[in-house]
Formats: structure tokens, sequence, C-alpha cells
């Protein structure tokens, strides 16, 4: 952690961030969240995959 971060948190903690923009913040972080969450549930398809396996020949 160098110093430009402590600086920041600083300012924020003298010009706080608006209700608005902290209510932003956190539904993007609970999206995110649930997002991982469903994907570990899962699983990610495979068609979705850049490199996609190639399918088994029976």
């Amino acid at each position: 952690m160098n110093q430009n971060w402590f600086i920041r948190m600083a300012q924020w903690a003298r010009n706080p961030p608006s209700p608005r923009k902290v209510k932003l913040v956190l539904s993007v972080v609970a999206i995110c969240f649930a997002i991982y969450m469903l994907e570990k549930a899962f699983g990610w398809p495979q068609w979705l995959s850049v490199n996609p396996q190639p399918r088994p020949k029976f």
C-alpha cells in the first residue's frame, strides 16, 4: 500500500461520497457476487468457453 492510497482515504474521510454512489457501488458488488455464486453452484457451460474442449465421440 503506497502513499497515494492514504491520501485518497484521507480525502474520502473529509468528503465522503454521496449515498447514491455508495448504493451504486454496493449493488454492483452484490451483482458480481451473485454471478460468482451461480457459477460456483452450477458450473460454467462448455459452450461459453473460449477454447471449448472437443466433444467426445461415442
